[in-house]
C-alpha cells in the first residue's frame, strides 16, 4: 500500500486529491499548516510545514512514497491585495521555503519519495504568445507568480542536483464546488443560482471580456497522479488549451438556468483588484506522456457546478 503525504489537504485540490487517492486505498497523511490528518493514524502529531526541522523529522519518520505540495498563498482578482511586504513574505515562506524544506528532508532522509508541486500559469506573467508550452519563458509580473517560479526552480534543482523525482504541474485556471466564493466562477454560480431562487436581484461583474482557460479540477488533480506514476519527472502544464470569456461562462449558467444574463449582470470594472491577462495552456506534452484527458468540458462543468450549489442552497 502507497503511502502519501499531501501537504495543503484542506484547499480545492488537496481534498479533491485526497478523496482520489482514498479511492485507490492509498495510506493517506494530510497536513495544514500545522495540523496532521488522515487515514495514516500512525502519526497524529503536528507538523509545523515552515520549521525546516520538524519537517525533517516527519519526513524521516514517515518516509512517504509519493508527497504533493498544494500549500500555496494566493488571491483571486477580486480580492482586496495585501501590502507588498507581507504579501511577499507569506508567499515566500508557504510557495517556497515550506517547499525547500520538504524537498531537503527527502534529500536527506527519504530520496526515493517522489514528490508534486503546483505551480500555476501565472509564472509566464504577460507572456505575448497565444498558448503557453513548457518552452515558454518564465517572466513573473506578480508576487504569486514570482514565488511559484521560485518554487519551479528549487523542484529542478533538487531533481537535477540530487536525483529526486520531482515533478511541478503548471495550473491554469480549474473549478470545483470546493473553490472559494470569491473567484470569480463561483461568485456567478452563486450569483446566478440565488438570482433563480429570488434570493439576489443583481451580480455585479468586472471585465466580461476577460479570457480564461478554465478546466474542472477533479481532472487536474487526476494529472497530478498520473505525473507521480510516470517513467521520468518532469515539469508539465495542465489546462484545456480552450479560451472562454467571462461572458462566456455567465451566458451559459445562466441559459442553463432559462434566465437571461443581460436582465441581472452589472459590469463594474473596478471590482477587479489585479489585472487581468489572457493564458492558454498547451498540454500536449502532458497527454502524450501520461494519457491524460480532460473528462469534462466547459458546459459540462458549469452545469456539475450549479448542481452543486442547487443541492447546497436545498
Amino acid at each position: 500500500m502507497k503511502r502519501v503525504v499531501i501537504v495543503g489537504h484542506q484547499g480545492q485540490d488537496g481534498s479533491l486529491l485526497y478523496d482520489l487517492l482514498q479511492k485507490k486505498g492509498y495510506s493517506l497523511i494530510g497536513i495544514e499548516q500545522t495540523s496532521v490528518s488522515g487515514t495514516d493514524t500512525e502519526w497524529d502529531e503536528p507538523v509545523d510545514i515552515s520549521d525546516t526541522g520538524a519537517v525533517l523529522r516527519f519526513i524521516g519518520d514517515v518516509k512517504p512514497d509519493e508527497l504533493y505540495y498544494l500549500a500555496a498563498f494566493h488571491h483571486s482578482s477580486e480580492d482586496n491585495t495585501p501590502d507588498n511586504i507581507i504579501l511577499m513574505k507569506e508567499s515566500y515562506k508557504i510557495n517556497v521555503a515550506s517547499l525547500v524544506n520538504f524537498l531537503d528532508a527527502l534529500a536527506r532522509t527519504s530520496p526515493k519519495t517522489r514528490l508534486f508541486y503546483a505551480a500555476s500559469s501565472h509564472i509566464f506573467g504577460d507572456t505575448d504568445t497565444v498558448f503557453q508550452d513548457e518552452s515558454t519563458p518564465i517572466n513573473p509580473n506578480c508576487i504569486y507568480g514570482m514565488t511559484k517560479a521560485l518554487g519551479l526552480f528549487s523542484c529542478r534543482y533538487y531533481r537535477n542536483n540530487y536525483s529526486l523525482f520531482t515533478s511541478v504541474g503548471i495550473l491554469y485556471n480549474h473549478e470545483s464546488p470546493l473553490r472559494r466564493g470569491t473567484f470569480v466562477s463561483q461568485k456567478i454560480i452563486k450569483g446566478a443560482v440565488n438570482i433563480k431562487q429570488k434570493k439576489q436581484e443583481k451580480l455585479i461583474l468586472g471585465d466580461l471580456s476577460a479570457e480564461i482557460d478554465w478546466g474542472y479540477a477533479p481532472d487536474y488533480v487526476d494529472a497530478m497522479e498520473r505525473m507521480l506514476n510516470s517513467h521520468e519527472p518532469d515539469d508539465f502544464i495542465i489546462a484545456t488549451g480552450k479560451k472562454h470569456t467571462v461572458r462566456d461562462f455567465v451566458k451559459t449558467t445562466f441559459e442553463y438556468l432559462n434566465l437571461d444574463w443581460k436582465e441581472y449582470i452589472e459590469e463594474n470594472k473596478y471590482v477587479i483588484k489585479k489585472k487581468n491577462v489572457c493564458r492558454i495552456g498547451n498540454s500536449a506534452k502532458l497527454k502524450q506522456v501520461t494519457g491524460w484527458q480532460p473528462s469534462v468540458d466547459f458546459d459540462e462543468m458549469i452545469r456539475l457546478l450549479i448542481a452543486a450549489e442547487i443541492k447546497l442552497n436545498g
